[in-house]
């Protein structure tokens, strides 16, 4: 996947690190010198200038993102460069202090796909955040180790088995599961798998890619673009 970064500061750089060790581009957009070095110093594109011009997320290839992750300390430029990117076609994550009352959050959670407060999150979290859909990594455990949790849909090949009848990979385990809008449990053999339903799986690297195709319903081909980098290294 394809994500242009507005803020290169701690929260834009730790949540790029955590997407670009996944195999996914990105690019960042910052106005700070300093800022700026440090992040070219990791080997990251960077668009000098004002992500709220959509001069400079035209620069930065928003016209091919998938998704634009608004990460600045400025609710403003936040803001306007979500809504830019909103008549581009991409998914709009924008970052939001908790200073702001509740009425105010509503106002801009209306208008954007997801609204994240960094206190709260950390890189997997922001990570979580940007790339949405079916599938969040929960944490990792060891260099070749992580916990997901995935979302079945109605692609998956196992949408109707029961957890006694499924069978994942040698080094992948289900450690809970949780039926559509009911808290995670351990499973039992006779629970049925349908559309909604949620599992957290251990996995190594090298099986993500088949245990995504298996619980989520994702091609060969897209399950090895969002799993394949997996096996190299840490999120």
């Amino acid at each position: 996947m394809r994500f242009v970064i507005i803020g290169a500061g701690r929260v834009g750089l730790r949540a790029a690190r955590v997407l670009r060790d996944e195999g996914h581009e990105v690019t960042l957009i910052e106005r700070d010198d300093a800022t700026i070095r440090r992040a070219r110093n990791q080997e990251f594109p960077v668009v000098e200038g004002d992500g709220a011009r959509e001069s400079a997320l035209e620069d930065a290839g928003i016209t091919n993102a998938d998704v634009l992750g608004a990460l600045t300390g400025d609710l403003n430029v936040n803001f306007t460069a979500c809504m830019i990117a909103k008549h581009y076609g991409c998914r709009t994550v924008m970052r939001i202090d908790e200073a702001y009352r509740e009425e105010i959050y509503r106002k801009y959670a209306e208008e954007v796909d997801e609204v994240i407060y960094p206190e709260r999150l950390g890189a997997i979290g922001a990570k979580n955040a940007l790339l949405g859909g079916t599938i969040r990594a929960v944490a990792d455990v060891a260099p070749n180790l992580q916990v997901v949790e995935l979302t079945v849909t109605d692609r998956a090949p196992v949408n109707g088995y029961t957890m006694g009848e499924l069978e994942l990979p040698a080094d992948a385990t289900i450690l809970a599961f949780g039926k559509q809008d009911r808290p995670l449990e351990i499973p039992s053999e006779d629970e049925s798998l349908e559309i909604g339903d949620r599992l957290v799986v251990l996995a190594d690297f090298d099986v993500l890619s088949e245990v995504r195709q298996l619980l989520v319903g994702e091609t060969p081909e897209r399950a090895a673009a969002n799993a394949g980098s997996e096996a190299g290294g840490v999120h």
